[in-house]
């Protein structure tokens, strides 16, 4: 797991940079990662309805919020031992 990726893409989410994410994405190791970045993208650049860039936003922040989360728990389970 490369965790410079969930920062950076967490970074550029917030800033709206399209451009930066577009490169996580096709750089990214995790699949499910690229995929939520390409429907935010997509959604933020080409869709007219703002509920589906809220959607797509909504998404990926929940997905790297579970990646951070459960990073988090595999550092402090070895912290324990």
């Amino acid at each position: 797991m490369q965790m410079h990726e969930y920062d950076a893409t967490l970074f550029y989410l917030h800033r709206m940079a399209c451009n930066e994410l577009m490169t996580i994405m096709t750089a990214a190791e995790d699949d499910i990662l690229a995929k939520k970045i390409e429907k935010f993208v997509k959604a933020f650049l080409y869709d007219s309805d703002f509920s589906k860039v809220e959607k797509a936003y909504d998404s990926l922040l929940h997905y790297l919020d579970h990646v951070f989360v459960s990073c988090f728990n595999e550092r402090s389970e070895i912290m324990t031992f």
